[in-house]
């Protein structure tokens, strides 16, 4: 093998004294590794007949610099500009770089603004509002329609605000008076104060339409006072109430169809002008009314929405048991509402049919005390023998409407009663529990066990 000769030096080109004017200045020498010279002929091979050995630079033979390639300088494109105007572009260019710098540090610094600063009020606000939070609004959707109401200067303000306030994550849907033009953590203390939410009507199941006094002198509020209650707010130190007596105007001339009641219940009581023609219309239940509404708006709110929970209940125009219309169905199911307990109702509904089937007259204390604004299931001798179109124990059949509003569990009892002879019931438990019977010797024993166990 022979041995590795370093690369010749070529010499430097000699010096015309032309580099005087040149300010440019020379090209760097890089520094080549050493190698064998390129092989200039690829058919011929050429052998070295001395063997060189070198371990230093110093046994370098003599010539070697000079036989060592020189890298060639290469004149750089002449664009006819001359040296002096490059000179002077060079200030322009840095002036130009910095500008760039600038503007993308001003856009880097406008980022970040729009997304951690954020527009916001001072104070507690100025005049009142009424704001909707939906079912399911995120804290977002929730600083979106307060910005929108002019009630926070940003959205992000009230985000901001509501994070050192769990409360805000149990906001239920509904209406809240706040004001406008509050600071973020001031919108968050209103609505999460106890009273901000107003609007809330809530309708338990068997409660009637006019109020019912009890045994002990207290008054059970009816669907009228219920919803007098909800239409109040104080806004601008304006009330919105709707008295109880516009309601019921209201519920006894209005269009009932266009109110939103149920279309197979509209042409049987169309031709009442008695308030209670929309008992039993009103379904259970809660709803966020808006105060401020007029009473129209109020009604036509609460019988729409009412209509979808009933049919939801699954009572709509094809319902039909033992040949009955879906609205006398509803009326069974509000004397099975309110003549039992939950545990009773489809024996209590098979008890109502039968006596219908069998012209027997229903003899409900509930239908006699509806009338009479009273909630307990005895009457008197004085009350049942008091004439009216509710009094069962003097009128055959169903009475002219529904006496409550029935639950969803009533409404399924109603049309899918027990099967059996029963034809008697009486309350025999003190939980409120009945005793039921297929003949009347049967019937009087278990009045005679709800007596002893001090049902009634």
């Amino acid at each position: 093998m022979p041995p590795r000769r370093p690369p010749a030096r070529r010499p430097a080109p000699p010096d015309h004294g032309l580099d005087l004017f040149d300010e440019r200045p020379p090209p760097p020498r890089p520094r080549r590794p050493r190698q064998p010279p390129p092989d200039e002929s690829p058919t011929e091979i050429i052998h070295l007949e001395d063997d060189y050995e070198y371990d230093d630079y110093d046994d370098y033979p003599e010539n070697a610099d000079e036989e060592r390639a020189e890298p060639e300088y290469i004149e750089p494109p002449d664009d006819g500009e001359p040296v002096e105007t490059r000179r002077k572009r060079k200030p322009l260019r840095w002036l130009v770089a910095l500008v760039v710098l600038a503007l993308i540090g001003g856009g880097a610094w406008y980022g970040i603004d729009a997304v951690f600063g954020y527009d916001d009020f001072e104070g507690s606000g100025e005049s009142d509002v009424l704001i909707e939070i939906s079912a399911g609004d995120s804290t977002g959707a929730i600083g979106q329609e307060l910005a929108g109401a002019g009630v926070v200067a940003s959205a992000k303000a009230f985000v901001k605000a509501s994070e050192d306030n769990s409360k805000v994550l149990s906001l239920q849907p509904g209406y809240y008076v706040v004001k406008t033009k509050m600071s973020g953590a001031a919108a968050v203390a209103k609505l999460t104060q106890d009273g901000s939410r107003v609007g809330v009507l809530q309708v338990r199941a068997g409660t009637q339409l006019d109020d019912i006094t009890q045994p002990d002198g207290t008054v059970t509020p009816g669907v009228f006072t219920l919803l007098s209650k909800a239409s109040c707010a104080q806004l601008n130190g304006q009330s919105t109430c709707i008295p109880v007596e516009q309601l019921r105007d209201t519920a006894a001339k209005a269009d009932l169809a266009a109110l939103g009641a149920p279309d197979w219940a509209v042409p049987v009581v169309s031709g009442s002008t008695d308030a209670r023609r929309i008992e039993g219309l009103v379904a259970p239940g809660v709803y966020d009314v808006k105060p401020g509404w007029s009473a129209e708006e109020l009604l036509g709110y609460v019988l729409k929405t009412s209509a979808t929970r009933i049919q939801a209940a699954g009572l709509t125009a094809s319902s039909k048991f033992q040949g009955r219309s879906p609205y006398e169905t509803l009326i069974v199911a509000s004397l099975i509402e309110r003549e039992g307990v939950k545990q009773d109702f489809e024996n209590i509904g098979q008890v109502i049919y039968n006596r219908l089937a069998q012209n027997m007259r229903l003899q409900l204390d509930s239908t006699v005390n509806y009338l009479l604004d009273k909630p307990v299931v005895t009457t008197t001798d004085d009350d049942r023998n008091r004439p009216g179109p509710y009094n069962t124990y003097k009128i055959p059949g169903l009475p002219p409407t529904p006496i409550s509003s029935p639950s969803p569990e009533a409404i399924q009892a109603a049309e899918e009663p027990t099967q059996g002879t029963y034809v008697y019931f009486v309350k025999c438990e003190k939980n409120g529990l009945s005793c039921f019977a297929s003949d009347l010797p049967e019937h009087e024993q278990n009045k005679t066990l709800a007596r002893q166990r001090g049902a009634y």
